[in-house]
């Protein structure tokens, strides 16, 4: 594929993204905030957390491509990306979240902490394949990252070729707490 055909292929998939995510930033923004008061489900609060500190977890990113949206059309069969982001070096990046209980303790909730962390690669892996494949995307437009609560998977990420950060559930709990207090007040 030519130089120029992936530029095409590129700009095909941002003409895609910005006709398929209805929401706009400020109503996505609403939505986080209503996570952060009310929160019911610890994976969206880390979600949270994310689009407000996006710039602090990954710098390069510039604009929100995509949240919580299949690859392409409707096709949740092939899974759904948590955030898809334009980078300042005119690639795309894709983030998938996950929240990881690393305070409980025992042989079952290591073996669910293990899978959690496996889940969570295997998930950004296959998606930026089927990204690449349908889109016509090379590799070098294509870039990965995980963003969980589990602090000690830098090493997995680095033989993936994945981009890993994490925020601690102390730290994110902290965070929400004083996003409250600030948002009530």
């Amino acid at each position: 594929m030519s130089d120029h055909q992936c530029e095409n292929s590129l700009d095909a998939f941002l003409v895609y993204c910005r006709s398929t995510q209805p929401q706009e930033p400020k109503d996505i923004q609403r939505f986080f905030e209503g996570v952060i008061c009310f929160p019911y489900d610890k994976e969206l609060l880390l979600q949270a957390y994310l689009f407000f500190n996006i710039q602090e977890v990954f710098p390069f990113c510039t604009e929100l491509l995509l949240f919580e949206k299949p690859p392409y059309g409707e096709y949740t069969n092939v899974g759904k990306c948590d955030f898809v982001y334009g980078t300042r070096t005119n690639t795309v990046l894709l983030i998938e979240t996950k929240y990881i209980d690393t305070d409980a303790s025992g042989d079952t909730e290591r073996k669910r902490r293990n899978k959690h962390r496996n889940k969570v690669f295997q998930q950004v892996l296959t998606l930026r394949e089927t990204f690449q494949d349908y889109w016509g995307l090379t590799a070098d437009q294509v870039a990965c990252a995980v963003f969980t609560t589990d602090t000690k998977l830098d090493k997995r990420g680095e033989n993936r070729n994945v981009i890993t950060h994490a925020i601690s559930t102390q730290d994110l709990a902290r965070w929400q707490q004083q996003q409250r207090d600030s948002l009530w007040n």
